[in-house]
């Protein structure tokens, strides 16, 4: 680097060279500087994507590869003791008082010590093993009779109506490939391969694919009514999520109660999948989602999903050092303790007692409070200008949507059953995304369509505690046993 040279032994001429050749460069270093304000932020927006992971966004897990984030729960430090928690009733395996097989060990006949016969044993102790039979498949022939009368006129039986075939697979053997293909998300080949290894009984991945489709058409009336039960629920949770089908990108979308599931499946993600399916719009209690705007435009109440906002104010608070976002993150926790369903006694609840009315209100005087505070930290960009809206940060969108969405942020609070966050439609998507991981794809649209109707009915059996196998097994004799919609 040159040194300045000393300008008081410069000649007038010299002065005029020098400002000549540095007054163009004013602009370059405007334009330079400007260059490098806009290359920051675009630094900083592309360091502050790789540090997306599950636990600071709304990215799977499975997106966090090999580097996965070290486990951080929400849940304050000994409030609840490891283990069973007091009233939980536990599971083990225990005795039970009629066995189904019993083998008795007797004593030998006479005492090894002084060879004296042994006229009476008791039972000493009693020790159970619990195992599965040999696990066989079962050959039933159907055999018609026929006799003629004397009078010449032939009298044939006939078969019962569920054997139609010289040579079929029985209800049960269905049920199982149904139960372990798209109930378990075991892929087609390895469903084939479990018949034939559990039960000695030879399949082709072709008769897997049909008693999906043969089960599918059964269950689907069944179905349509666990539809119609969601969408007059006082709560339903709502979520969707991409899934690849014959080799395009649709959608899954759910909605689910504590008891009922449903699942369908369209090319769209918006308005006209909604239309489609028919049945979010028919919706008027409270929709728990994630904030998404087309769900917003829905004719009913709405509660957002509060585990969204907590981790976007991790990232907030843990990458961009905003201590606004860590104070939100408390204040929320805290709320959620606060348990809305609960009751102060026999005939109050405590969501319309005095008291945690007044709680409430603090709580949201505070929740105002930090608001506030984040947006003097972090205000709106000005128009430029140019079409459309300038683009905001993460912090200011966050921001925005606590501030106008607030009564639905704070629904939990207000209203009875409504939960804190929307696990539930989270949780229900999960399954399918485990198909689609181990099957790749779905080959046709139907077969996607026809898996939405399986999964709707085992996911809601099974939130009603019934034996899904043994429901699949009815569904394929004619009489699938219906869900409870009270």
């Amino acid at each position: 680097m040159q040194n300045l040279p000393d300008l008081a032994k410069l000649s007038h001429v010299q002065k005029d060279d020098l400002i000549r050749a540095l007054w163009p460069l004013q602009s370059q270093v405007r334009e330079l500087v400007t260059q490098m304000a806009v290359l920051q932020e675009r630094i900083n927006q592309l360091e502050g994507r790789l540090a997306l992971n599950s636990k600071n966004s709304s990215k799977p897990p499975s997106s966090d590869g090999l580097n996965k984030p070290a486990p951080k729960s929400l849940r304050v430090a000994g409030r609840n003791p490891t283990g069973g928690q007091d009233g939980h009733p536990g599971r083990t395996l225990r005795q039970v008082t009629e066995p189904d097989k019993i083998i008795t060990h007797n004593v030998p006949d006479n005492c090894p010590a002084c060879h004296g016969k042994l006229a009476f044993a008791y039972v000493a102790e009693t020790r159970q093993v619990f195992d599965l039979p040999v696990l066989q498949c079962e050959v039933t022939e159907h055999r018609v009779m026929q006799a003629i009368c004397a009078c010449g006129h032939v009298h044939t039986a006939e078969f019962p109506a569920d054997v139609a075939a010289r040579v079929q697979y029985g209800p049960r053997a269905q049920a199982a490939m149904v139960h372990l293909n798209l109930n378990h998300a075991v892929s087609v080949e390895r469903t084939a391969a479990l018949m034939k290894d559990l039960f000695d009984l030879p399949v082709s991945q072709a008769t897997v694919i049909k008693a999906g489709q043969m089960g599918a058409n059964l269950l689907k009336p069944s179905v349509e009514d666990i539809g119609q039960a969601v969408v007059k629920a006082e709560v339903a949770h709502a979520d969707e999520s991409g899934l690849r089908v014959a080799k395009t990108l649709h959608w899954l979308h759910v909605l689910a109660t504590e008891t009922l599931t449903w699942m369908g499946c369209h090319p769209k993600r918006g308005g006209e999948a909604f239309e489609s399916l028919a049945l979010l719009q028919l919706f008027k209690g409270v929709l728990v989602h994630d904030g998404w705007i087309p769900y917003k435009a829905l004719e009913c109440q709405h509660a957002l999903c509060n585990q969204h906002h907590l981790r976007e104010l991790t990232y907030l608070h843990e990458e961009q050092g905003q201590a606004w976002a860590g104070d939100m993150i408390e204040l929320l926790s805290h709320a959620n303790h606060l348990d809305n369903r609960n009751c102060a006694d026999d005939k109050t609840p405590r969501y319309a007692s005095v008291k945690y009315q007044s709680q409430v209100a603090d709580l949201r005087d505070l929740y105002d409070a930090i608001l506030a505070q984040a947006q003097t930290e972090n205000p709106i960009e000005p128009a430029t200008g140019k079409r459309g809206r300038p683009k905001q940060s993460k912090a200011t969108n966050l921001i925005g949507r606590l501030r106008n969405y607030s009564d639905d942020v704070w629904r939990f609070m207000t209203q009875p059953n409504v939960p804190f966050t929307n696990n539930l439609a989270e949780q229900t998507v999960r399954m399918p995304k485990v198909k689609q991981k181990v099957s790749g794809c779905f080959r046709t649209p139907q077969g996607a369509k026809d898996y939405c109707v399986i999964r709707s009915y085992c996911a809601t059996m099974h939130k009603q505690g019934a034996n899904i196998f043994e429901s699949l097994v009815a569904a394929f004799k004619g009489a699938p046993p219906q869900p409870s919609f009270a």
